[in-house]
């Protein structure tokens, strides 16, 4: 990583890892970066999702602070520098950023035009944004950090847009869970999935990752996604 660059909406370039299907082209995926950057994690991600047939691109959110931030999530120096990369971050600045990285990956020749997101963490609420703000086909998010501070925008997704929580979430605790359930139900195009599990669930490299639920939940996420972008 990056194995691709993405001119930003402002004329510079970011770095991009991208895994491609197996065919010759496949509709185009987002996978949008938790807080430890473009990790291991995001790697097998798009790895995963490239053999389910999708051009899966995973844009480096954080180039305005570095280039190739790369940390681990069992290391305790790699949640420290994470949280405060987190808290710095310029979340109108990286959902810019994806609106190029979706003008970039339709014009790719492995992109058979559609294009949805796929995020994790602070990527579950990008994704969420994604949803609200562009022209994607869908959105799906896991374990998304930070949502009940945009819930107003739940309003105006008009694509389908999935939701994986965490019952025992210590980041998205319960009460805050509740909230965005009481928000998202009025609006079809949101689907919410509950698991009995912790926050991160999904990362193989984390001290979280829980494989049955990660499969799971894989499963539900792969079966929305084929159904809008495989149309």
């Amino acid at each position: 990583m990056p194995d691709n660059k993405i001119k930003s909406l402002d004329g510079l370039e970011f770095g991009a890892y991208v895994a491609a299907p197996p065919n010759a082209t496949g509709p185009g995926l987002i996978v949008i970066q938790e807080i430890f950057g473009v990790n291991d994690d995001m790697r097998y991600v798009c790895n995963f999702v490239a053999q389910k047939g999708y051009l899966a691109v995973c844009p480096d959110l954080f180039w305005r602070r570095g280039n190739n931030i790369n940390f681990s999530e069992k290391s305790a120096d790699g949640w420290q520098r994470a949280f405060e990369l987190y808290k710095s971050f310029d979340i109108e600045a990286g959902v810019r950023d994806l609106l190029a990285t979706v003008a970039h990956i339709r014009k790719m020749p492995a992109c058979n035009g559609k294009v949805g997101a796929l995020g994790f963490g602070l990527g579950g609420k990008l994704a969420y944004l994604m949803a609200a703000r562009s022209d994607i086909d869908c959105a799906a998010g896991y374990y998304a950090v930070g949502m009940e501070t945009v819930m107003d925008e739940f309003s105006d997704i008009r694509v389908p847009f999935l939701l994986h929580l965490a019952e025992q979430d210590k980041l998205v605790p319960r009460a805050t869970q509740d909230r965005i359930v009481v928000a998202a139900k009025h609006n079809p195009a949101v689907k919410i999935e509950t698991h009995a599990a912790e926050h991160a669930f999904a990362g193989p490299g984390g001290s979280a990752y829980n494989a049955p639920v990660a499969k799971r939940a894989h499963e539900i996420t792969v079966s929305f996604l084929d159904q809008y972008l495989k149309i």
